[in-house]
C-alpha cells in the first residue's frame, strides 16, 4: 500500500510502476512439431504451465518437454486441455519426480480417464525399466494432486483466475481462459469447431482474449465433409473385407475409437451382406473407460443425450471386444480397431505385422500421425517395412487415409480468430512446415486488423507488452456521499490480486488482511539551559506552537502532535510517528542540541512584527521588480512593472493584477521569500492571482 491522492469518485485511472508489464509465453514442446504439448506463460510474477504431455515418436526423457527452461518450484498453476497421452502423459513425472508444488487442474472426465490411459502406457510401453519416466506408485500419487474443474467454472489462485470452455476435441476436453492483472490469454488445446456423432463443437467465448494461443496442426488444410468421409470411410473398409482381407485401424484407445464405432456399428446395421464380418475392438482400455462416457453423456451433443434417455447409445450390436492376440481367432474376413493409434507398439503393431504382407488386407489410417512413427511412414507406402524384431519386410497391404481427427482445420481456426479478434496470435501443435504456411496465409489476412501472428519453436520466448493502468476503486468512508467536483481525497492504495483500492486508513483491516498501528516515539535530551531560548527558537522555525498541559505537565505543544517537556535537567519529546511528525521531532532535536552546546550564541530576541516581515518582502520585491512601494497602514504592497500594476496583500496573500503573467511572476518569487522569512507552516498556503476574467491559483 501507499499513500495517493486523487480527485474523489467510486472509481479513477491510476497509472502503476509506469512501465509495461511483459508477458512471456515459451513452449517447452509442441513448438513446431507435434507431440509434448507445454507451454509456459511467466507475467506479474506468476508462472502457469500448460499441459505436460509426451511426444509419442519418442522414448525415455526424450520424449518430455524442454523441462530445463523452467524451475518447477517457480510454478504456480498447471492447467491440462484433455486426456491424449501427447497432453497429459508427462504428469505424473513432473508432479512425482520435480519440485513442483503449485496446483493442476483439469476436468472431471479427463482425470476419470488419466489414470486408467496411463496404467495402460506403463504396461505396453516397449522400453527397459530404468528407462520409464514413472511407475505406478507415481501414478497413484500424482492423483491426489489433481484437483477438478467444470465448464465455465470460475477458479481463483494466488491472483490468477481461470475457467475452462468445451473445445470440442475428445470427452472432457478444456480450452482455457486465464487471467492475471486484466490480462486474458487463451489455451485452445487441441479444439474442433465441427460437432460430429458424439462431441458437440467447440464453444467460441463470449469474451476476446489479449493473446490467442491455439493449435495449428493442419495448417491451411480443410477437412473433408463429415458425410462425405463416412461414406468413403465406410466404403473403402467394406471393399476391404469383401475382397477377403483384414482391415485394421490403428486408433487411440479414446476419443476417435468411439466415433468410429458409433460410425461401423451403424453401417453395419444398414448392410445385411457384410453383417456376418465381425468387427472386433481391441482394447481392454476403451471397455474399461467405456463406463466414463456412459456417465458423461450430459457433456456430449443432443443426438446422445437423446439416444441416452432411450438406451446406452454405447452398446454396440456388432462390436466384440478383444484383449489380445491370444483371444483373437484370425480365420477369415474381419475389421479390428487396436490401440496406439500411431502403430508405435502394443496391439495395434503385432497385428500390422501378421497382415502388412497379405495385398488383400488393408489399414486405415483415420486421423493425424506424428513424424517419426509407423503410421506416418506407410503412408508414403515403402515397397518394405521393418517389423517389431528387426526385420525387413515388404508392405503388401493396401494403406488409406482418411481423416476423423478432431483437429480445427483452416476454416475453423481462422473462422474463430475472426470472432474473437484476438490482437496476439500465437500457433502451437503443429508441424514446421504446415505452421509456417498457416502463419503466412493468417498474416496475409489479417494485415489490416493488427493481428499479430507467432510461430515459436520449443525454447524460444514470445514477450508481449501490456499497458499496466489499472483502476482503483475508492471505497468505505471516503467513498461516502459520491464524487465531489474539484475534490480532493488521500488514502492507502490497496492492492489484492491485482485489484486496486483506495481506502481510509482506519479501514484498512476492513478491506486487507492488513491491521494499523500507532507507534509513539518519546526522546530525552540532557538539558541544562534556560528553556525560553528554546521555546524562542521553536517559534522562530513553526507557526503553530502552543504552551499548554499534556497528562499534567506544562507542555509546548507543536502542530498538536509533538509534545515537549521541560524537566530540570533535560527536556523530552514525545510524538506519534509519521514521515512528517518524525522530521519535526529531529528539527526540534536539533535546535535542543546546538543550543545545549552553543549556549552564547542563542539569545531571546524580540518578536518580530508583522510590519518588519511585510519590510523585509519588499525589499527583496525591489530586487526582482524594481518599483515596488510599502503601505503599512494597510499592510499592502504595490508593484509596478512596464505599465502593469500590482497589490500584495499580507493578510490574505493574495497577488491582485490585471496582468495575469506579472501576477504569476509575483507569485513565484513570493513562494521563496516566505519560505526563507517565515516559520514553518502546519498547512499549504496558496497564492491567489485575481487575474480577469478567470481565477488563477497557485500552490
Amino acid at each position: 500500500s501507499k499513500m495517493y491522492t486523487a480527485p474523489l469518485g467510486t472509481s479513477i485511472e491510476i497509472e502503476v510502476d509506469g512501465k509495461m508489464d511483459v508477458l512471456e509465453i515459451r513452449p517447452l514442446g509442441a513448438g513446431n512439431e507435434v507431440g509434448r504439448s507445454c507451454i509456459v506463460m511467466k507475467f506479474k510474477g506468476k508462472t502457469i504451465m500448460l499441459d505436460c504431455g509426451i511426444h509419442p515418436a519418442l522414448t525415455g526423457m526424450a520424449a518430455l518437454p524442454f523441462f530445463d527452461f523452467v524451475d518447477p518450484a517457480s510454478i504456480d498453476l498447471l492447467l491440462v486441455s484433455h486426456f491424449h497421452l501427447d497432453h497429459i502423459a508427462s504428469l505424473p513425472y513432473f508432479l512425482e519426480k520435480t519440485h513442483f508444488n503449485g496446483r493442476v487442474f483439469m476436468t472431471y472426465p479427463t482425470k476419470a480417464i488419466y489414470k486408467m490411459l496411463l496404467t495402460d502406457y506403463i504396461r505396453i510401453s516397449n522400453i527397459a525399466v530404468d528407462e520409464m519416466l514413472f511407475d505406478e506408485q507415481d501414478l497413484n500419487r500424482s492423483m491426489e494432486k489433481i484437483e477438478q474443474v467444470m465448464f465455465h467454472q470460475e477458479e481463483e489462485h494466488n491472483g490468477i483466475k481461470f475457467w475452462c470452455y468445451n473445445a470440442g476435441h475428445v470427452l472432457g476436453a478444456a480450452m482455457f481462459m486465464v487471467e492475471i492483472a486484466g490480462v486474458k490469454i487463451l489455451y485452445t488445446g487441441d479444439f474442433s469447431r465441427q460437432e460430429d456423432r458424439h462431441l458437440m463443437a467447440a464453444e467460441i467465448p463470449t469474451m476476446s482474449p489479449d493473446v490467442l494461443i491455439v493449435e495449428s496442426t493442419y495448417g491451411v488444410q480443410v477437412h473433408e465433409p463429415r458425410k462425405d468421409r463416412e461414406k468413403r470411410f465406410c466404403g473403402t473398409i467394406n471393399r476391404i473385407v469383401s475382397r477377403g482381407g483384414r482391415c485394421l485401424i490403428p486408433v487411440f484407445a479414446l476419443g476417435r475409437a468411439q466415433e468410429l464405432l458409433l460410425i461401423l456399428d451403424e453401417y453395419w446395421n444398414s448392410h445385411p451382406r457384410i453383417s456376418d464380418v465381425p468387427i472386433y475392438y481391441a482394447s481392454t482400455l476403451g471397455k474399461r473407460c467405456m463406463t466414463v462416457y456412459q456417465t458423461y453423456t450430459e457433456m456430449m451433443n443432443s443426438n446422445i443425450r437423446r439416444q441416452a434417455t432411450i438406451a446406452n447409445p454405447f452398446k454396440f450390436n456388432h462390436i466384440r471386444d478383444i484383449t489380445s492376440v491370444e483371444d483373437f481367432k484370425d480365420d477369415g474376413p474381419c475389421v479390428v480397431m487396436a490401440s496406439p493409434g500411431m502403430l508405435q507398439s502394443g496391439l495395434s503393431r503385432q497385428l500390422f505385422d501378421m497382415w502388412c504382407q497379405n495385398k488383400n488386407n488393408g489399414v486405415m489410417i483415420p486421423g493425424y500421425c506424428v513424424e517419426g512413427t509407423l503410421a506416418k511412414t506407410i503412408l508414403s507406402e515403402p515397397s518394405e517395412v521393418e517389423n517389431m524384431d528387426g526385420r525387413r519386410v515388404p508392405l503388401n497391404l493396401s494403406v488409406h487415409y482418411i481423416s476423423f481427427s478432431a483437429h480445427s482445420d483452416f476454416n475453423g481456426t481462422s473462422t474463430f480468430i475472426d470472432t474473437l479478434s484476438p490482437p496476439n496470435v500465437i500457433l502451437v501443435h503443429g508441424e514446421k512446415n504446415e505452421m509456417q504456411r498457416l502463419q503466412n496465409n493468417l498474416e496475409i489476412r489479417y494485415e489490416e486488423k493488427d493481428i499479430l501472428i507467432h510461430s515459436p519453436k520449443n525454447g524460444e520466448c514470445i514477450r508481449l507488452e501490456f499497458s499496466p493502468k489499472k483502476t482503483a476503486k475508492v471505497v468505505g468512508n471516503l467513498a461516502a456521499g459520491g464524487p465531489q467536483h474539484q475534490s480532493n481525497l488521500s488514502g492507502l492504495i490497496v492492492a489484492h490480486d491485482y485489484q486496486y483500492s483506495i481506502v481510509d486508513p482506519t479501514e484498512l483491516h476492513l478491506y486487507s488482511t492488513l491491521q494499523t498501528s500507532q507507534v509513539t516515539q518519546k526522546q530525552k535530551i540532557p538539558f541544562f539551559g534556560n528553556f525560553e531560548i528554546v521555546e524562542y527558537h521553536i517559534r522562530q522555525m513553526y507557526d503553530d506552537v502552543e504552551s499548554t498541559e499534556y497528562n499534567g505537565r506544562p507542555t509546548l505543544q507543536i502542530y498538536q502532535t509533538l509534545y515537549i517537556y521541560p524537566e530540570s535537567e533535560f527536556i523530552e519529546l514525545e510524538w506519534v510517528s509519521s514521515p512528517v511528525n518524525d522530521m519535526v521531532a529531529d528539527s526540534v532535536a536539533s535546535i535542543i542540541l546546538n543550543i545545549a552546546c552553543n549556549p552564547a550564541n542563542y539569545q531571546v530576541g524580540e518578536d518580530e512584527k508583522d510590519i518588519d516581515r511585510l519590510n523585509q518582502i519588499a525589499n527583496l520585491l525591489e530586487r526582482h521588480f524594481g518599483d515596488v512601494k510599502t503601505d503599512l497602514e494597510n499592510m499592502k504592497i504595490y508593484i509596478s512593472v512596464d505599465g502593469s500594476d500590482a497589490t500584495y496583500e499580507w493578510e490574505s496573500r493574495v497577488v491582485n493584477s490585471d496582468n495575469p503573467s506579472l501576477a504569476e511572476q509575483i507569485s513565484k518569487s513570493l513562494k521563496l521569500i516566505h519560505g526563507a522569512i517565515l516559520p514553518i507552516s502546519n498547512t499549504r498556503t496558496n497564492f491567489e492571482m485575481n487575474a480577469e476574467p478567470d481565477l488563477m491559483e497557485l500552490e
